[in-house]
């Protein structure tokens, strides 16, 4: 039996937003998504080591598009969501789902 991995908030965030975002996730819409909905602000690097890490565990893809001219020669380094981060993104939901169902958060 493989072991379950268990998302952090940061890492569902990230990972909802790719999902939002479909072919259009690269650093600054990902970053726009997450800082717009969530009202909190988003360093680069907090972003890019939870994308790189979420990389690492099979969850997220990545490629790099044709460099352009308008970037400075620069590419841009897309992301997609795995059917394992996929995964990972309901069972964190279901797990939630449970753990607030019967509760009155007005009356906590």
């Amino acid at each position: 039996m493989a072991t379950r991995e268990y998302l952090g908030e940061f890492e569902q965030i990230v990972l909802l937003a790719l999902l939002r975002l479909g072919k259009n996730a690269y650093g600054v819409p990902i970053r726009h998504e997450i800082e717009h909905r969530t009202k909190r602000d988003v360093s680069v690097g907090a972003l890019y080591s939870t994308l790189d890490r979420l990389e690492a565990k099979g969850y997220v893809a990545s490629w790099f598009a044709d460099p352009t001219a308008e970037r400075g020669g620069r590419s841009k380094r897309f992301f997609r969501v795995e059917p394992l981060g996929l995964k990972a993104v309901k069972r964190s939901q279901k797990a939630l789902a449970l753990m607030l169902e019967g509760l009155d958060l007005q009356r906590v």
